[in-house]
């Protein structure tokens, strides 16, 4: 091995020890973007609740979320950019193309995707690690959505629980290229849940830092993408460095 190699692999070894010790010091660091890219609500957020409105393809109609935010058990217990990216977009698309389909929620932090999913008729899982269970649990009941959805943990790189349907028509993920060191292992996630083309994958992500480009290039090996052009808020949070995708799996 080369000397340079060698290098390169001690400085991601280091870089990954970093990422386990603090998960959140990328998000803190602006050298590589000027642009804002902390969610509104500060990390100190304790127990809070913030009410979130979303307009449906008939703009008289209006999905209202009132969610906990809570940044105890780790980032993903507050509302993320991306989050309100795609629940919005699900929003747009309208009632009549979630209702009955199986959803899964990737990554879900609040809850707040699924939860706009469920409120449109899906059939929805929201899914994290164990620490944001009680959240999601608790966001569920206070918007009145147990009937339709479901809390499960689900560790990425893990077999999928068998809580979990096993082929869903939709699969939602949004802000969850952040950990480095979990980049392979939200890919094989996503490789366990897609089996066939008629999975749908909108996949939500702000770009913080150069190191994002090590998970699309993870991700290449086995889906290809195309960003959703039909949001008409497009141009808005394109400005932010949000981006919304569509993946394909290569089968």
């Amino acid at each position: 091995m080369a000397t340079s190699d060698i290098e390169v692999g001690k400085q991601m070894e280091m870089e990954e020890q970093l990422d386990f010790s603090d998960p959140l010091r990328h998000l803190r660091n602006t050298d590589e973007l000027e642009t804002e890219i902390l969610p509104s609500q500060p990390v100190s957020v304790q127990n809070q609740d913030i009410q979130l409105s979303f307009t449906c393809r008939v703009p008289e109609d209006q999905i209202q979320i009132l969610l906990k935010v809570d940044a105890s058990p780790g980032c993903g217990g507050l509302a993320w950019p991306a989050g309100e990216v795609l629940a919005a977009y699900l929003a747009l698309r309208g009632r009549e193309v979630l209702n009955g389909k199986t959803v899964v929620e990737l990554g879900s932090g609040t809850g707040l995707v699924g939860l706009v999913a469920g409120a449109l008729g899906g059939k929805t899982w929201i899914t994290d690690q164990l620490p944001l269970l009680e959240i999601m649990k608790t966001n569920v009941e206070i918007n009145n959505l147990t009937p339709c959805v479901a809390v499960a943990e689900l560790n990425w790189g893990e077999p999928i629980p068998d809580s979990l349907p096993r082929s869903p028509d939709l699969i939602l993920a949004a802000d969850c290229v952040y950990f480095e060191p979990a980049f392979p292992l939200l890919v094989e996630t996503l490789d366990d849940l897609v089996h066939n083309a008629s999975t749908e994958v909108l996949f939500c992500y702000k770009k913080r830092r150069k190191a994002d480009k090590r998970f699309f290039a993870l991700l290449r090996k086995r889906f290809t993408w195309e960003e959703v052009q039909d949001d008409p808020n497009k141009s808005v949070y394109s400005r932010e460095a949000i981006s919304l995708l569509r993946l394909f799996k290569k089968l």
